[in-house]
């Protein structure tokens, strides 16, 4: 409780004034009240304001894509085993809210549906798990989304989107000075990608430098208000986030 209280009297102290852009993205939907990487997640994501959700995405044993962070489906669902070793029915008949049971008979979403859902509404902070470039660009393209997306991954992967004609989705992670560089060259992203490893100033500015968007990780014990500002003030424009509507409350005390 007192932790609680501290929390939401910290709101009361406006983000620095760069929050007025600052974009807000949803870690796995809204996970705190609905069960993460489902529709209900994505759409309390939308509904807070989020500018962007956060989701992950694998592949099944048939091929198909679906919303799930863990490789496999045990610690979210009421199954268990690997979402590359199961097939979409399979994954379809599992309940996803076992950890949220007012959301019983919840189930794993596919690709498709999130991006139907999201479409217009937010942009997609898309962490490749695993899938296929060619499979990300033409989900994002059915959807009409490859302007407002974003794509998390592999290094490799990246530099398949790019070859394919889609560097704007490309959000390579920052990692040091030397790579940022070396990526700002080689993908010409919109976006990088930091966490509490590379979100220095010394890495932050070759991002800067180059006009580049900058999306931080403030999770766990480092997502709270002053963790926020000092993103912020160091130059994020996105902070990810568990808590969004406190993130979201917290930059309209500035911008009102």
């Amino acid at each position: 409780m007192l932790r609680r209280r501290h929390f939401l009297a910290t709101l009361t102290a406006a983000l620095p004034a760069a929050a007025s852009d600052l974009e807000v993205i949803a870690h796995r939907g809204e996970h705190i009240a609905c069960p993460e990487n489902t529709i209900p997640a994505i759409q309390k994501a939308i509904d807070l304001g989020c500018h962007w959700v956060e989701i992950d995405v694998r592949t099944t044993r048939d091929g198909h894509f679906v919303l799930m962070h863990n490789a496999t489906v045990d610690a979210t669902t009421s199954g268990q085993g690997a979402v590359a070793e199961m097939t979409l029915a399979e994954i379809r008949a599992l309940d996803a809210a076992v950890s949220k049971p007012q959301f019983r008979g919840t189930r794993v979403p596919t690709l498709d549906e999130a991006l139907a859902v999201m479409r217009g509404k937010c942009g997609v902070y898309f962490d490749a798990k695993q899938i296929a470039a060619e499979a990300i660009a033409a989900a994002l393209q059915r959807h009409g989304m490859l302007q407002r997306c974003v794509v998390y991954g592999s290094l490799p992967l990246l530099k398949e989107l790019t070859q394919l004609g889609h560097s704007q989705l490309a959000m390579p992670e920052a990692v040091s000075v030397e790579l940022a560089a070396r990526s700002l060259k080689e993908l010409a992203p919109r976006t990088m990608a930091f966490d509490r490893r590379d979100f220095r100033p010394q890495v932050i500015a070759v991002a800067r430098a180059a006009g580049k968007g900058v999306f931080v990780d403030r999770l766990g014990a480092e997502d709270t208000p002053d963790h926020w500002r000092e993103a912020v003030r160091l130059g994020a424009t996105g902070i990810q986030t568990g808590h969004p509507a406190q993130l979201l409350a917290l930059r309209l005390v500035k911008l009102a």
